[in-house]
Parts: structure tokens; sequence; C-alpha cells
């Protein structure tokens, strides 16, 4: 006998073309769906040989939402980089019929292992971590809740599915357009402890200077944070390097500012570059030099991955990378 193959919500959806949300609201007996078109989706499951299950799976309830939890640490007022993303997220759920539902992740509920509330209460069907975690939190996640991805992050811990940037590749392009303007003498800005898209961005940086005969060293890295993601003041060394290539936008203008305070000029006296393309060209003295990752992409390739995860679809685990760009603004001088 001919093995039948395994019906998929999606396939039911696709039959009447509607969204697999909707299926699963009918088939759960949700809110939402009326009459006529619960009892059109419950007759063609049946048809098509669906097992109809009275809950979500591990008898939970479908309810149409997907959660993104995110450190506090890097929610701060003066920091809307992941505001943005999260809106760019948040968009892409919805043309897929599901809503974001955001929680910040506190310092001692990250310490103290507490579960997200919104998993705690039953409120979404997945969720995304947006911002580096401790590892033995994403093992406690890990060992109470299966359908999650990691967003802007990866860990070599554990085989997680997620989406990040290609951050090593990205400043490599970045560091070797700095030196083939002449630049020799170059500093890394950013604590290669705090999140491995700053580990990537340093090994990146560390490629392109060995590979033009340059010495490098962990050691020569100008911490912008601490290990647990927190501002710290910028340490302006000596003797002054050709330039500062810095992990991010937003350390490349606290740069920019401490060293126009120490009565140097951008890029006169030194070249500074930052990362994300996320500033505003009139939130520094100069337009910065930068790499663009568009937040849009990798908001798609998010949103995509967990909803196939969430629905059983089919999809391509593990981890996502999300290519980028140079701009090339005034903030680089040739030597």
């Amino acid at each position: 006998m001919e093995k039948r193959e395994k019906v998929r919500l999606s396939d039911i959806a696709e039959r009447l073309n509607i969204s697999t949300v909707t299926v699963s609201k009918a088939l759960s007996n949700k809110e939402g769906v009326g009459d006529e078109l619960r009892k059109k989706i419950k007759d063609l499951a049946e048809e098509m040989g669906y097992h109809v299950k009275k809950s979500g799976d591990n008898g939970k309830s479908i309810t149409g939402n997907i959660g993104i939890l995110i450190p506090s640490r890097f929610f701060a007022p003066s920091s809307s980089f992941y505001w943005d993303l999260f809106n760019k997220l948040s968009s892409e759920l919805l043309t897929r019929n599901y809503y974001a539902i955001m929680e910040l992740l506190s310092a001692d509920d990250e310490t103290d292992l507490t579960l997200p509330r919104m998993l705690q209460d039953n409120k979404v069907d997945g969720l995304i971590i947006l911002g580096q975690v401790s590892n033995e939190y994403l093992d406690f996640i890990n060992n109470s809740y299966e359908k999650f991805i990691l967003l802007d992050f990866y860990t070599n811990k554990m085989n997680l599915d997620g989406v990040s940037d290609d951050n090593f590749y990205c400043s490599y392009l970045l560091t070797s357009y700095v030196i083939s303007k002449g630049h020799r003498s170059l500093r890394f800005v950013g604590n290669f402890e705090s999140t491995s898209s700053i580990r990537d961005r340093f090994m990146g940086f560390a490629k392109a200077l060995m590979e033009n005969g340059i010495d490098v060293s962990k050691n020569d890295i100008i911490n912008d944070r601490d290990e647990r993601g927190f501002a710290v003041p910028l340490v302006i060394p000596e003797p002054m390097p050709d330039a500062f290539i810095c992990n991010c936008d937003e350390t490349a203008a606290l740069m920019i500012q401490a060293l126009i305070e120490k009565g140097y000029k951008v890029p006169e006296d030194v070249s500074v570059t930052g990362f994300d393309n996320f500033l505003a060209t009139n939130k520094t003295p100069v337009p910065l030099t930068t790499v663009s990752i568009r937040t849009e992409d990798t908001a798609r390739v998010a949103a995509e991955l967990i909803i196939n995860k969430v629905t059983g679809q089919p999809y391509i685990k593990g981890r996502h990378l999300i290519s980028g760009s140079l701009v090339i603004r005034d903030s680089v001088k040739e030597k």
C-alpha cells in the first residue's frame, strides 16, 4: 500500500487560498473565523486526511502571535536600532497574519533564568530572541521551549536556528577599504567579549590587517562597553592611529565626539568608520563611512523562518546570513 504523505496546515491553506493562521484558528475552534469558512476548512482537512487537534502543539492553543524578546540593555533610550528592527519585524509578521508581542528581558530575569511572561502565559506561538543573551539563559530556554529562533547573534554551544548579519565579511571589506586609502595603523573599537556580532566584526578586521602584513592583537581593542553590553567611556589611545574601525555607528559617533573634545578633526587628523548605516548623516559632524545591511531583509528572513518553524513547514535549519554593502562617505580620507 502506498504511504500517504503527511498533510500540513500550509497544504490546506494553499488549497483555499487563505493564511495558515486562519486554518489553525478554524481547526482549534478559535475566534476570528466565520462559521461558513470554518466548516469549509474542517471539511477539506478531513478530506485531505489531516488529523485535527483540539489545540496547538503540546496542548497549547493557537494564538496568532509571535513573541520578540529583547534584552533591556539593547533597548536604551540612546539606542533605537533594535526598535527599528522590531518595527520591521512587526510589519513582516503582520503581512503573514501574525501579530508581534515584545517583551524586554531584564538583567535580573536573565541571571535568575526566568521564563518570559509571554511563554508562561501561553500568549505566543513562537519566539524570536533579538539580541545576545548568555549561554546559560539560552540553555534554559532551549530546555523549556522549542519554537524559537535567534536574531542578530548566534552561539557555538547549541545547534540553534537563527538569522544574523554577515559581520565577518562586511567588516573585512570595510577594513580593506580603509587600508586601501593608505592607512596602516588601525584600532578596532568594541568589546570582543560582548556579542558574537562584535567578535565577527573584529575577526573580519583582523583578516584584512593580516592580509596586508599589518600586526593585529586582541589586546589593541578599545572597549566601548562591558561584557554585559553596558556602555563604558571611550579611551583615546596614544599615539593616535590612522583610523578607528568602530563596531557600530553609535560607537563611531561617540568616538568622533571624543576626538573633537580632544582637539582632533575627522577625517583630517584621523579616519573613523561605523557599521549598520543606521544613523542619519546629520547625526555626526562628518558623514560616516559604514556598512549597510538592510533591516528589511533581516526582518523578512526572520519572519519566514519563525513562521515556517511554528507551522511545521519545511525550512533550512541553522544559521541564515544576511549580506551587506559598503557605504562610502567622508569620514575616511586618502592618506
